[in-house]
């Protein structure tokens, strides 16, 4: 399944889920009971409306406090300047009882929000204290749209240029232009377009969204002319009145490909340069950040600095919403002083893993389904009891013959937990 969003009137957290659930209704109960889980501090009431705005009909999603006293953020009082501190979400989201998908993706949408906020203020991420961003509707749009992402599963997100709007926004730092600094920060690098209509035409939750599901780089329409089935539409409507524009946002839902056996998934890079450690602990180093939780790959190759000086460039691969710490593992276990990173797209082949029992061995094997056929790769490891060469070479070859002669069954697209 491939999902497009129609930015027309802009982007936020509450129309991102109006939108989907519009397509998908029979996610409204699993998004109001993720809500629920993340929001047992500061209950909330969700509402899921039918809604017209003399031009068009879809949805709308409004989050209600259940106590009138309290609309402050989550977690927090911005009538006394108290602020919400990134770790303090993220722990709370760490030990709720979301599912694993949920929050994972709400994790990861909350680490590009205080990336952003960081670079706005100078900041360590780990220092960042939320203001709207903390309130306890945002929390809400962001776990809410986590959860719908989780149940779609969908193979691709797309999405059209994001509306610039104009004027000035009221925020916990007093009057800011728009696109609000955090704002600006997240839309880096995507297609945007002033269609001339002034206003907070995307908000930062709505940014986050938009940069998680389709990073600089990712295909933003799919402009090749392959055959596609549309299944599924909805519109999500904002709570603001633009003028001369209905200020909606469409999803699109299409049948993805039977044939591709891809999988699109979206990856961050890490960086940086060593020269001034010993490559026995280096290496050491390297394997303890391979180790992490969401390190899909680590890679290392010597280049020249300045002044000629030979240097190890190391690179990480790491899923969405583990890259905070694996940048901490990386200086921990490393001297380097300085990461640099970025958000890619990446597509994997269709792949499965085999058993052959083969001469007292059981060897691993991969599978991997190609555009020109299946192949077959078998585990090193398994054969290393064998000192003579020829003889492993022998029996990786008999193992992949085997398992591709036996693969009847279908190889099914790679998981976002498996490695590069």
């Amino acid at each position: 399944m491939e999902l497009h969003l129609d930015l027309v009137g802009g982007l936020g957290g509450d129309m991102f889920i109006a939108a989907v659930l519009d397509a998908f209704p029979q996610y409204e109960a699993r998004v109001l009971e993720a809500i629920r889980l993340s929001s047992e501090a500061h209950p909330v009431e969700c509402t899921l409306k039918s809604f017209r705005d003399h031009v068009l009909c879809g949805r709308r999603f409004e989050v209600r406090s259940l106590n009138p006293q309290r609309r402050e953020p989550l977690w927090s009082s911005l009538a006394t300047h108290e602020h919400v501190p990134w770790r303090t979400i993220r722990s709370r989201i760490e030990v709720s009882s979301l599912d694993p998908g949920t929050r994972e993706h709400a994790l990861a949408i909350f680490e590009l929000l205080a990336g952003a906020e960081a670079r706005v203020h100078g900041v360590a991420p780990e220092e960042v204290e939320f203001h709207e961003v903390g309130a306890w509707d945002s929390v809400a749009d962001i776990v809410g749209a986590a959860s719908l992402i989780t149940a779609l599963g969908a193979a691709r997100w797309t999405a059209s240029a994001a509306p610039l709007g104009g004027g000035r926004v009221k925020t916990a730092h007093g009057v800011l232009p728009v696109p609000a600094p955090a704002t600006t920060q997240l839309l880096m690098g995507l297609p945007t377009i002033d269609d001339g209509i002034e206003g907070e035409r995307v908000t930062p939750t709505g940014a986050a969204i938009l940069r998680y599901l389709c990073p600089p780089g990712s295909a933003y329409r799919d402009r090749g002319g392959a055959v596609r089935f549309l299944i599924a539409s909805g519109t999500g409507f904002g709570t603001r009145k633009l003028s001369g524009l209905s200020n909606h946002v469409r999803v699109l839902c299409y049948r993805a490909k039977e044939s591709s056996g891809e999988l699109h998934r979206l990856m961050e890079v890490l960086e940086f340069e060593v020269d001034d450690q010993s490559g026995e602990d280096l290496a050491l180093g390297l394997d303890r950040i391979r180790a992490q939780e969401g390190v899909l790959d680590v890679t290392q190759s010597p280049v020249f600095g300045k002044k000629g000086r030979m240097m190890t460039h190391v690179q990480v691969l790491v899923r969405q919403g583990h890259l905070e710490r694996v940048m901490d593992a990386c200086f921990r276990e490393t001297t380097t002083i300085g990461l640099r990173h970025r958000s890619v797209s990446a597509v994997g082949l269709a792949r499965k893993s085999d058993t052959v029992d083969l001469e007292g061995c059981r060897l691993r094997v991969k599978i991997v389904e190609r555009p020109g056929g299946r192949t077959a790769k078998a585990e090193s490891d398994d054969v290393t009891h064998h000192a003579d060469h020829a003889q492993r070479a022998r029996l990786r070859g008999l193992a992949e013959s085997s398992a591709l002669q036996r693969g009847d069954a279908p190889v099914e697209p790679r998981r976002e937990t498996d490695r590069a």
